[in-house]
């Protein structure tokens, strides 16, 4: 497949990523939108929502972007169709990951567009590396794997991560969202991403300055 030159006026928005106006990776995901949309039944959870879904998407869009020279189209249609439903039927902390992972998979199956059903095997791989707690070092596995967990760890760094992870998480995990707040500032200080992109995307700079937001929100909650 020959890729069509980037379009000026690209703004990387959900439609021209679902349609792939960019002629990146193979086909389209209209198909997979779709279904999503219409049967996913996490759409509307604090966290691990709709949102977030694409939100992961959107950014492994931006790393096949940068990668476009090493990834092949159709690897960097594998690994945006994981993105879409690494999180499909999402049960919050109800259940453990694991079974998250199962629902994800049983729905990516069930979903499976005929072109994609050779490469249903390697899509399932990709959901499965965003299982938490990792199993594996994300050192220690290849290069899509890599951006997949990077991307799941970025909605961190949305200018909506009060709401989303402090209020949103705090909902699911049925804890106090002053909890979350705090664990935040473990959270910018343990992070690693593992590509190249995360790193530059996600700068220790960055960082930085999210874990000093959240000092400054936790001083003025708790009065000092």
């Amino acid at each position: 497949m020959t890729k069509k030159a980037h379009k000026k006026t690209f703004r990387g928005s959900l439609p021209e990523i679902i349609r792939n106006d960019q002629g990146l990776y193979e086909g389209n995901l209209i198909g997979y939108f779709r279904a999503i949309f219409f049967n996913a039944q996490n759409l509307n959870h604090t966290y691990h929502n709709f949102r977030h879904m694409f939100h992961v998407t959107w950014l492994c869009y931006q790393a096949c972007n940068f990668y476009a020279r090493l990834l092949s189209p159709r690897e960097m249609r594998n690994l945006l169709i994981a993105a879409m439903f690494h999180d499909f039927n999402h049960a919050k902390n109800a259940t453990g990951d694991e079974r998250n992972i199962a629902a994800a998979i049983l729905g990516l199956a069930t979903y499976i567009l005929p072109e994609d059903r050779d490469h249903l095997e390697e899509i399932v791989s990709l959901v499965r590396a965003t299982e938490y707690p990792y199993e594996v070092p994300s050192e220690e596995l290849p290069l899509l794997d890599q951006i997949i967990r990077d991307a799941d760890m970025g909605q961190g760094f949305s200018d909506a991560w009060i709401q989303q992870i402090v209020f949103g998480l705090a909902a699911e995990q049925g804890r106090r969202p002053i909890e979350i707040l705090r664990s935040e500032e473990t959270f910018c200080r343990n992070i690693r991403f593992c590509t190249e992109w995360g790193r530059l995307t996600f700068s220790r700079e960055k960082i930085d300055e999210k874990a000093a937001e959240v000092r400054e929100l936790l001083d003025m909650l708790e009065g000092i």
